[in-house]
C-alpha cells in the first residue's frame, strides 16, 4: 500500500509539473501566433490551455486515489484513478473537435503569411513536451496507471500539434501565393492524432471503471501462486478485479476435507501471502476453503 501511495503522489507531482510547463508554453505559443500570423500556433496555444484543465483533473484524481481505505470506502479510493484517466480522455476529445472546428473556419478567412521566428517557438515545444511525456509514460507503465498516461497523452499530443504545425508554417512560408492556408491544414490533421489518442485511454479506463477482468496473465499468476502452496489440493473460481493502480483477488481453493478449521485457516493465510509475493500489485485477497475428498461425518 506504501509503495503503491508513493507511485500515485510521484504521478500527481508529475501532473503538477506539467500544469507549470503547459502555462509557460500556452502564453509563448499564443503570445508568438498573435504577433507572428500563425493560426495554427494560437490553436496550439488554446489547446494547451486544455492541457492545464486536464493535467489538474488528473493531479486530483491521482491525489484522491493516494488515500486510505476508510469506513465509507474499505476498498480504498483507487477508482479515482480511471475517473480522471476518462475525464482527462474526454477533454484531449474536446480539444480536437474545438481544434477542428476553429481550423475550418480559418480556411475560409483571408491570411496573412506566418513570420519565421515561429517555427523557434515551435521546436522548443516540441523537445520540452516530448521531454516530460517520456518522463510521464515512464512512470505510468511502470505503475499501470490509465490517468498517468493520460496525461503523458496529453503532452505528447501538444509536442504533435506543435509539429505539425510546425510542417504547415513552413510550407505556407516557402510555398507560392495560395498556401497560407498550409497551417490550418496541419492543425486540421493533428486533430486525427489527437482523438485517436484521447479514444485510446478511454476505452481502457471505462474497462477498470467497469470491473473488467484484468489480462489472464495476472489470473494465472495467482492460481500458479495459490497451488504451489503446500495442502492446496486445486484452485477453482478465480476473480480479479482492479481497484486504482491495485488488485483484488476472490479465490476458492480445494483442501483435503478431513483436516481442522484450523489447518484451514492456516493455509488459507499461506495463500494469501504466496499471491501477494507473486503478484505485488494484489492488495488484498480473499480465500474460500473448501473440501476436497471425502468429508468426515456429521457428529451426532
Amino acid at each position: 500500500m506504501r509503495s503503491t501511495t508513493r507511485k500515485l503522489e510521484s504521478g500527481a507531482q508529475l501532473a503538477l509539473a506539467g500544469m507549470g510547463i503547459n502555462a509557460i508554453l500556452c502564453a509563448a505559443k499564443i503570445g508568438a501566433g498573435v504577433i507572428g500570423h500563425s493560426y495554427a500556433l494560437i490553436a496550439d496555444g488554446f489547446e494547451s490551455m486544455l492541457d492545464i484543465v486536464s493535467s489538474l483533473l488528473i493531479w486530483a484524481g491521482l491525489k484522491i486515489a493516494a488515500r486510505p481505505a476508510d469506513a465509507s470506502h474499505p476498498y480504498g479510493h483507487g477508482k479515482a484513478e480511471p475517473v480522471a484517466a476518462i475525464l482527462g480522455s474526454v477533454m484531449i476529445l474536446c480539444a480536437a473537435a474545438a481544434l477542428a472546428v476553429e481550423s475550418i473556419q480559418a480556411l475560409y478567412l483571408p491570411r496573412t503569411a506566418p513570420k519565421p521566428y515561429t517555427l523557434a517557438v515551435l521546436i522548443a515545444v516540441v523537445i520540452v513536451k516530448e521531454f516530460h511525456s517520456r518522463r510521464v509514460m515512464k512512470l505510468a507503465r511502470e505503475t499501470a496507471s490509465m490517468a498517468m498516461e493520460a496525461d503523458a497523452m496529453h503532452h505528447r499530443t501538444d509536442a504533435i500539434t506543435s509539429a505539425a504545425a510546425f510542417i504547415g508554417i513552413t510550407i505556407a512560408m516557402v510555398g507560392p501565393k495560395g498556401y497560407e492556408a498550409a497551417d490550418s491544414w496541419a492543425a486540421l490533421f493533428a486533430c486525427g492524432i489527437i482523438a485517436y489518442n484521447g479514444l485510446f485511454i478511454f476505452w481502457p479506463s471505462l474497462r477498470d471503471l467497469m470491473d473488467t477482468a484484468p489480462p489472464r496473465t495476472i489470473v494465472q499468476q495467482v492460481r500458479d501462486a495459490s497451488r504451489q502452496v503446500e495442502g492446496v489440493a486445486e484452485t477453482e473460481q478465480c476473480r480479479v478485479r482492479k481497484m486504482g493502480l491495485e488488485y483484488y483477488v476472490d479465490l476458492h481453493v480445494k483442501v483435503d476435507g478431513r483436516i481442522t478449521v484450523t489447518a484451514g485457516h492456516e493455509i488459507a493465510h499461506r495463500v494469501k501471502d504466496a499471491v501477494r509475493i507473486a503478484v505485488p500489485e494484489v492488495a488484498d485477497v480473499l480465500v474460500h476453503i473448501e473440501p476436497d475428498g471425502p468429508t468426515p461425518a456429521p457428529v451426532g
